[in-house]
């Protein structure tokens, strides 16, 4: 069976309580308390003894990652689909720009990625009515799906993806009706989107939901190529200006082995990271909502210590926190 369909196979099972599997040669499986994400007590064995039941309980504490600040979150293996780690992973809730991936999936689907889109002054006026996160496209410039792409997932441009939804709607009502049905078709049961961005608090989806969006995204060498990017320039041509977009996922070149995939922050969701990193030929896919409820970081140092329980590393990595007064994302 193909990693991808066991992946798939493995979190599409019934939902449970959550459970933690050690990352060791063992494997065991440890349940979680649904609502803490911590390792729960090992129950006391008829005739053991206090300092047993300690040792019990300190074995399971070191079989979960530590000071995850995360509200919900999920750790999984790529490769295998195993899943190593979870809180409230099956409760939906605000997924900020987390949105804006299923919204690049719906674009790379339809096989348009030339299509030239003209970008109109609504388009830049939407970031800037709404406080968003904006690429700085220029009305009147011509780019294509391609690029949009970039401008879309590296400085999480909402009128990027204003643009982007417009062409492939056609509207941006179209637009997200595609959305929820490509939700359904990945069985994605908790997911539902009302806006091509996740500005809205309305657009929610579950750490379970959103990893099965991540493994189907990185399938597409195109997506995975955008947001494996550091920045990306675009030079000036006779149809648009010069654009130099970096990444607002701040791990890229810090953690080795990262390689995407989008950040998020708006004031109903926290601060939101859906991310993958490679390490000794292992993969593995993670998503932390809500780490903190301002643009501080937090997620880069949730993100660093999830994959460092996940791959057995101790990877020190000081993140530069956001500047700040940054607008929503």
């Amino acid at each position: 069976m193909h990693p991808a369909q066991l992946f798939r196979r493995r979190l599409t099972a019934p939902a449970g309580l959550a459970t933690v599997v050690a990352a060791s040669a063992a494997a065991l499986a440890i349940p979680l308390a649904a609502s803490s994400g911590q390792a729960a007590a090992a129950p006391r064995a008829p005739g053991s003894t206090g300092t047993q039941q300690a040792q019990a309980r300190t074995a399971a504490e070191q079989s979960a990652p530590r000071n995850i600040a995360a509200r919900a979150a999920e750790l999984a293996n790529a490769n295998t689909g195993k899943q190593l780690w979870g809180r409230r992973q099956y409760t939906a809730r605000p997924i900020a720009s987390i949105t804006k991936v299923m919204t690049a999936l719906v674009v790379v689907k339809a096989n348009r990625l030339d299509r030239r889109i003209k970008i109109t002054a609504a388009d830049v006026r939407y970031a800037q009515d709404h406080n968003a996160t904006s690429a700085g496209l220029r009305a009147g410039d011509v780019l294509t799906a391609r690029q949009l792409l970039y401008a879309m997932m590296l400085p999480s441009g909402a009128d990027a993806a204003m643009a982007l939804a417009d062409s492939f709607g056609p509207g941006s009502q179209a637009f997200v009706k595609k959305m929820n049905a490509t939700a359904r078709d990945l069985k994605l049961v908790k997911t539902h989107f009302t806006n091509f961005d996740g500005l809205l608090s309305t657009d929610v989806s579950t750490p379970r939901n959103l990893l099965l969006l991540g493994e189907a995204v990185m399938a597409k060498a195109v997506i995975r190529g955008v947001v494996k990017s550091r920045r990306y320039l675009l030079r000036a041509a006779p149809h648009h200006h010069r654009y130099l977009w970096t990444n607002t996922n701040l791990l890229l070149g810090k953690y080795p082995g990262v390689i995407g995939i989008k950040t998020g922050w708006t004031e109903a969701a926290g601060e939101c990271l859906l991310f993958e990193a490679t390490h000794n030929k292992r993969t593995l896919i993670g998503v932390v909502l809500h780490s903190a409820p301002t643009k501080s970081g937090a997620t880069f140092t949730d993100a660093t210590k999830m994959l460092n329980w996940g791959f057995g590393l101790s990877q020190a990595v000081t993140v530069p926190r956001p500047p700040a007064g940054v607008p929503m994302e």
